[in-house]
């Protein structure tokens, strides 16, 4: 897998080749990531890569010339058109299902946006993606395109210890993952769940799936509805919203006199 990112801040992109699970896919060869700097392709003394917006308006926006040549020099160092996104809030919202479709692209162009954003002219005849990670504001497109290569990064077979491992993380089927315990087995009063600690392969794969359902439901219950619900699901989800609404009733006050 081979990241391009054109970006004005290449020491940003390169901090996330250094550490975690991408700085060991790079390690193992298993991921490129390289920068392109727009002021490489400026013109005049100055390398400069942005301009007032015509029409007038606060900020600047990044000109076309210089996104245009990074983007072409790519082009030729590749040999092809590798897809273009361009990270933006206008875009689509990333999710865990565009992540698992880029990890099968060998190699994709990540451009990161400044500014007020960029040339339109640039959009209209480069851009082949535009994808959001949230609705808010950062200050421009490099975190956007770390967490983009983290995210893909995890997909690709060989990096994570445990090739199990990213296909039971939070959104891999749409629901967020279950609580997790590790040693020991009480801290501070707190106990782990008796079924963790059974034996019982099967008992666990149940607990985890409705913890997982229930979570689900109690933080992102936006997320159940693009979920496929069999008959297990729907039983394991209705004992956790029955669970937890008598938990409510144990936990609220007693007003009697």
């Amino acid at each position: 897998m081979h990241f391009d990112v054109i970006t004005i801040f290449p020491e940003m992109i390169r901090s996330v080749t250094e550490f975690g699970v991408t700085g060991r896919a790079v390690g193992k060869s298993l991921l490129q990531v390289q920068c392109w700097n727009p002021r490489d392709y400026s013109e005049g003394d100055y390398r400069a890569v942005d301009d007032r917006p015509y029409g007038g308006g606060p900020g600047m926006v990044m000109m076309a010339k210089p996104l245009a040549g990074a983007i072409n020099a790519i082009r030729e160092d590749a040999g092809c058109k590798p897809p273009l996104i361009y990270l933006s809030p206008q875009g689509k919202l990333l999710d865990q299902r565009i992540v698992e479709e880029l990890s099968g692209h060998r190699r994709l162009i990540l451009l990161a946006g400044r500014y007020e954003g960029i040339d339109e002219r640039i959009v209209d005849e480069y851009v082949d993606r535009e994808y959001s990670i949230g609705n808010y504001v950062v200050s421009g497109g490099e975190l956007a395109a770390m967490v983009i290569i983290d995210a893909v990064a995890r997909q690709l077979p060989g990096v994570l210890g445990n090739d199990e491992s990213a296909s039971r993380e939070s959104f891999v089927e749409g629901l967020l993952d279950c609580p997790h315990y590790s040693r020991p087995e009480a801290f501070e009063g707190a106990k782990t769940p008796d079924v963790l600690l059974s034996g019982n392969h099967e008992a666990i794969r149940r607990w985890r799936l409705k913890q997982s359902l229930g979570r689900t439901w109690l933080r992102r219950p936006e997320l159940l509805s693009r979920v496929e619900m069999d008959a297990e699901r729907y039983a394991l989800l209705n004992d956790f919203i029955d669970e937890h609404e008598q938990e409510q009733k144990n936990d609220e006050p007693d007003t009697g006199t």
